[in-house]
């Protein structure tokens, strides 16, 4: 590999890093940048898809439930902080008689809280994909598997209505960690900590692609029976890549809570899940940026049709994966490749002098002797 192809994924980081950290805050309204938090939040969860799917070739359409599971661990802190010591959330007064399950005692705590955000989806994903992949499901099977998993995740928070909300979900928050919600200056710290999360979630993915277990899923992905014979166990290979898939998932779901204002089944539902699939194809899922630009373009281009074609902005976002998907199979990130490749070889070819002029011809009696220059 040469020393351009090596630099250019630290080039593209650092182009995010600048496009989010700098010129973002200085150019868009208080109002675009809370959107942009927003698409930030899937785009966490996008750079885990593309670990699972673009790395390891499995097909998650079931993010949506990891997502969900930091959403509403955040959620239930942010309620019961603003109910107060000993009091019980609004909605519960409504629903359930003014009483509250016990299991959401613990959410009183900040760390408890963060500690869930990140171990429940890990205690969930290590549960279901041990049992998925040791008994050696994939392919089709897994997609719909995991997509049945996120509605039956969204139906039992419908049905759970005194407990989760229901159908309207958990809303309203007022504070965030102390910090209220209505600052625009604590929004904009918000916003901040989701663009940097987004950061470091690209760079740590850019640790595993190079590390043995990057090249061990890559291999489990092509030939899974090859690293079998070698020694290695292939579903556990692939159960870490689902497991980190799932904390980024939850991650993203956290910080989208109080930057949103709501959590809803509508969120962690079939169409969420599908919709951040849609936006890692859109980017490229094997590439290390793409999965993270598609869904931040994904979230744009929901935004601005809506607001230009209210009423059929979904036709015209549908029609642009489909032109993507059928022309560049491997997303965006393929037509730089393509791009690339065309440069190459509208380049003249180096000559043999300019290529090594000093080189030396063999002689028959192994000597060497000068070309001519």
């Amino acid at each position: 590999m040469n020393r351009p192809t090596k630099l250019a994924p630290l080039l593209g980081w650092l182009a995010l890093a600048v496009a989010l950290l700098v010129l973002a805050p200085a150019l868009l309204s208080d109002f675009r940048l809370g959107l942009l938090a927003k698409y930030c939040c899937y785009a966490i969860a996008a750079v885990g898809i593309g670990l699972a799917w673009g790395r390891g070739g499995m097909l998650v359409l079931g993010q949506g439930l990891y997502f969900g599971l930091g959403g509403y661990a955040m959620a239930m802190h942010l309620k019961l902080t603003d109910a107060g010591p000993g009091n019980v959330p609004d909605f519960m007064t409504l629903y359930a008689g003014g009483e509250m399950p016990l299991w959401w005692e613990p959410f009183r705590s900040p760390a408890v809280t963060v500690l869930a955000i990140v171990l429940l989806p890990v205690v969930v994903a290590t549960v279901l994909g041990a049992a998925i992949f040791k008994r050696r499901v994939k392919g089709a099977y897994f997609a719909i598997l995991s997509q049945a998993l996120t509605a039956a995740f969204a139906i039992l928070l419908v049905g759970q209505v005194k407990a989760t909300g229901g159908f309207n979900g958990l809303n309203n928050f007022q504070s965030f960690f102390g910090y209220s919600l209505y600052d625009p200056v604590n929004k904009q710290m918000l916003y901040f900590i989701a663009a940097g999360v987004l950061l470091a979630s690209i760079a740590l993915m850019s640790q595993l692609y190079r590390s043995r277990f990057g090249e061990l899923l890559v291999a489990t992905r092509d030939a899974e029976e090859r690293v079998r014979f070698l020694g290695h166990d292939p579903a556990n290979i692939k159960l870490v890549a689902y497991v980190v898939a799932a904390v980024l998932a939850s991650v993203g779901g956290a910080l989208f809570v109080p930057i949103v204002g709501i959590i809803s089944p509508e969120e962690v539902g079939v169409g969420a899940s599908i919709a951040m699939v849609a936006g890692v194809a859109l980017g490229g899922r094997a590439s290390l940026m793409g999965p993270a630009l598609g869904a931040l373009m994904v979230g744009y281009a929901e935004t601005s049709l809506s607001e230009s074609f209210p009423g059929s902005w979904s036709y015209f976002q549908g029609g642009l994966f489909i032109v993507v998907v059928l022309l560049l199979p491997g997303g965006l990130a393929q037509l730089f490749s393509r791009l690339g490749g065309l440069r190459r070889r509208s380049a003249p070819p180096p000559s043999r002098h300019a290529e090594d002029p000093g080189s030396r011809d063999a002689t028959p009696d192994g000597t060497t002797q000068e070309v001519n220059a």
